[in-house]
Order: C-alpha cells, then sequence, then structure tokens
C-alpha cells in the first residue's frame, strides 16, 4: 500500500526557497530495502530511549529484523511495540517509524525471508528461524530527503 506524500515544512531557517518537489515512495523503499544496516529506536519502562544497530529484511512492507529475546530493545518492544528505524545518512535521511510486532511467519513466507537474508547478507539462517519469530515493524509515518531544504518529505499511512 503506497503512503500519502506531502512535503515536510521545516522552520524559515532551514530553506532558501520554498520546496515543491517531493520524493516518490517507491525510491525512498527501495533506499530502505538496501541499507545493510538501520539505526532501530525504542523505549525502556521508565522512557528513556534506547537505540541499537540492527541488521534486517524488507520484505512485504515491513522491515523484518530479530535479535536475542535478553536484548533491552527485544524487552522495549515486547512491552510497547513502538519504534523508530533510519538509515546511517543525516544528509539523505530516511526515518520510518511505526510498531513492530513479534511474528511467526508461514513457512512460505519464511521461506522469502530467508531467501533475502542470504541475497542481502549472503547468510544461510533457513526459514526455520524465520518461523521460530522475528520483528515485524511496518511503518505508519516516514520522513525522507535527499537535499533538505529542496525535497523534505514526509509518507503517511491513513489506518496503520
Amino acid at each position: 500500500m503506497d503512503p500519502r506524500t506531502e512535503i515536510l515544512h521545516l522552520p524559515a531557517g532551514y530553506r532558501n526557497q520554498e520546496q515543491t518537489v517531493t520524493l516518490a515512495w517507491p525510491e525512498v523503499l527501495a533506499r530502505l530495502a538496501a541499507a545493510p544496516s538501520y539505526w532501530l529506536a525504542t523505549v525502556r519502562a521508565d522512557g528513556r530511549p534506547h537505540v541499537v544497530p540492527v541488521g534486517g529484511v524488507w520484505l512485504d512492507d515491513a522491515l523484518h529484523f530479530g535479535g536475542s529475546l535478553e536484548t533491552v530493545h527485544e524487552r522495549n518492544l515486547r512491552r510497547s511495540g513502538l519504534a523508530a528505524v533510519h538509515l546511517d545518512d543525516a544528509a539523505s535521511a530516511v526515518i520510518a517509524e511505526g510498531r513492530a510486532v513479534r511474528v511467526h511467519p508461514a513457512a512460505e513466507q519464511a521461506r522469502r525471508l530467508a531467501d533475502a537474508t542470504r541475497a542481502k547478507y549472503g547468510l544461510d539462517s533457513g526459514p526455520d528461524t524465520y518461523a521460530q519469530g522475528c520483528w515485524s515493524l511496518t511503518p505508519s509515518r516516514a520522513i525522507a530527503w535527499t537535499a533538505l531544504a529542496t525535497d523534505a518529505t514526509r509518507f503517511i499511512w491513513d489506518g496503520r
């Protein structure tokens, strides 16, 4: 499902001209899918932020990733599920936020996730790894730009 797209209005000091250009979601999604890793932000029980790099694959409009059940981000996600991910590049940024849910993919999706992981990272974890459970973060909002003052764009998925 493609999101609603709008200009991300920035404070006056951030731009030198009136922005009229927005980015297209398919190109932004391609940047997300190609990223070698993601900075995952979650919230601790006491409200403090927690940020950690994770590997993952984009499939079926969501970022799928895992980690030990004993990690801080796993505990945070089990409690609230609210999360954001962003890429390393601040000059050409992509930031997506939404809710992560613990999923146990059916055999076909687990196979596709394992294939995507092998293609991206060269790891042969096999579909059983995903079938045992992983996180699926579906964005409800995202912002992205390639040149902040000229193409800063907000993406919104209504109903998510």
